[in-house]
């Protein structure tokens, strides 16, 4: 269970605000009603405690005796004064802080404790690393000791991608944000503060312009209107724009008309497409698509190469802190000239083309056709020939290599989330290559994974955190794995 931490201040603001809303005539009523339900209440306790730390979504930790509870807001060694009952588990009723760590700071963000974007943006961000190599090293530390973290020298404006939502406010505008946590209710912003400050202009026009045409936001919970959501990708070096319109129907009224009025006031805009997505899902993104401007992809930078980007494509949304990333994984795999590099889960083809300038050949893998499409003409794009794609199931695809006594001498490795499943990691010491670089933007899945591997012959020689994510409880890990020789 999850509470949120208020201040004596803002404890009297709500007591205040809630009294002159209410009749004075009906007051009284209320007091009794008030005293009477008090008295039917399940008794209630207080207790002054401290926090001892942060769990995995960064919300603070306090016991009530050998209960854990979590409550927002709150950062290690604050005090906080709780109000609790009590049943066969305790349950938080408020939660008031007393004292004030050194390592807080003042959100910039004016919905920063609504939006949940941002879980971290209250804590310096020198704190935020250190508790992220902390997290890291508590999950990956019995593999060895984790190196410093690489963070950012100013850790705002880094999203490259966004995706808002729209709804209508009381007045009947459109407005563009986020869903707040665990509810379908769009939290609204006019700026955010770790994305691409183009991203919220071009946001604010697109809302402008939907209003104007009379073009209804979708409802999740009653299942009408059109625009569900829009996403956004900014190339980071090329300032290419890509808007993505997701759409509950292909039916589309004043399509041009919107269209052609927001590349009027944006010209900026590279690309439009119009994507359409009916299924009841929380996944963005329909099958089918529509180039309504533009050629329907952007170009962008990364580590000296040139990539093209679609609404589909993976692409990781902090250029600057990728580029880090990547040329730490290609220190780690110590690549001469004379391997032979297989990038699994290879995507667009990014770090493939980036190990193709130090690897004698490279081949990756990728089950999505649409990617594999993406790198081979990446690869004809920056005139690599030493770089080759192949559509399919990467444990299958190892499977079927070490079966033919293919020899791989580094795996490259960048899961989603959910980690690798067993087949891959079996696959995978068939394959038995010498080094391995695993990217995880998941510790917690990786650490699952190592002890997979470090079972099958392998152990890590290097594990290095990088913060892709600032502001927010997420952090990317690669580690290196040899194989041990028999």
């Amino acid at each position: 269970m999850m509470y949120k931490v208020i201040t004596m201040k803002e404890k009297k603001k709500e007591t205040n605000k809630a009294l002159k809303k209410a009749p004075k005539k009906d007051l009284k009523k209320e007091q009794k009603k008030e005293q009477k339900k008090e008295q039917k209440k399940e008794p209630t306790y207080t207790l002054k405690t401290i926090c001892s730390g942060l769990d995995a979504s960064g919300k603070g930790i306090v016991k009530i005796k050998n209960d854990k509870v979590l409550i927002e807001n709150l950062l290690p060694q604050e005090e906080v004064e709780l109000e609790y009952t009590i049943k066969k588990e305790p349950k938080v009723i408020s939660a008031m802080r007393l004292s004030e760590s050194a390592d807080r700071v003042k959100p910039r963000c004016r919905i920063f404790d609504r939006c949940g974007g941002c879980q971290l943006q209250h804590v310096n961000y020198k704190a935020q690393l250190e508790w992220k190599k902390e997290k890291v090293q508590s999950l990956l530390g019995r593999y060895g000791q984790v190196q410093e973290i690489l963070g950012m020298e100013e850790p705002w404006a880094y999203r490259n991608k966004v995706i808002a939502t729209f709804s209508l406010n009381k007045k009947g505008k459109v407005i563009a944000g986020i869903y707040e946590e665990d509810s379908h209710q769009v939290v609204p912003y006019s700026e955010c503060w770790i994305q691409d400050a183009m991203a919220a202009k071009i946001l604010n026009t697109l809302c402008e312009l939907m209003t104007k045409f009379r073009i209804e936001p979708y409802d999740e919970d009653k299942r009408t209107g059109l625009v569900r959501h829009c996403l956004i990708r900014i190339g980071h070096v090329s300032r290419e724009v890509l808007v993505c319109l997701v759409c509950a129907s292909p039916i589309f009224p004043a399509r041009k008309q919107l269209v052609q009025q927001l590349r009027s006031q944006h010209p900026e805009i590279t690309t439009i497409v119009m994507n359409v997505n009916n299924r009841s899902t929380s996944i963005v993104l329909g099958q089918q698509e529509r180039v309504l401007s533009g050629t329907g992809k952007i170009q962008d930078q990364l580590c000296g190469l040139r990539f093209s980007i679609t609404a589909k494509s993976f692409y990781q949304i902090n250029t600057q802190q990728t580029e880090i990333l990547y040329y730490k994984a290609m220190e780690l795999a110590n690549l001469t000239g004379q391997e032979r590099v297989l990038d699994a889960y290879c995507g667009i083809g990014t770090i493939s083309l980036v190990a193709a300038q130090k690897a004698k050949e490279v081949v990756g893998v990728e089950v999505n056709p649409v990617s594999i499409k993406n790198a081979i003409e990446n690869a004809r794009v920056n005139h690599v020939r030493n770089a080759w794609f192949v559509e399919a199931d990467a444990g299958l695809f190892m499977e079927q290599a070490a079966r033919e006594g293919q020899r791989y001498d580094v795996v490259l490795m960048d899961p989603p989330r959910s980690g690798a499943d067993e087949r891959f990691l079996k696959s995978l010491c068939q394959l038995s290559p010498d080094r391995i670089v695993y990217i995880s933007c998941n510790p917690s899945t990786q650490a699952r994974d190592l002890r997979h591997l470090t079972h099958e012959g392998y152990q890590v020689e290097a594990i290095v955190p990088v913060d892709l994510f600032p502001m927010t409880v997420h952090c990317e890990v690669v580690c290196l794995l040899q194989r041990i020789d028999n």
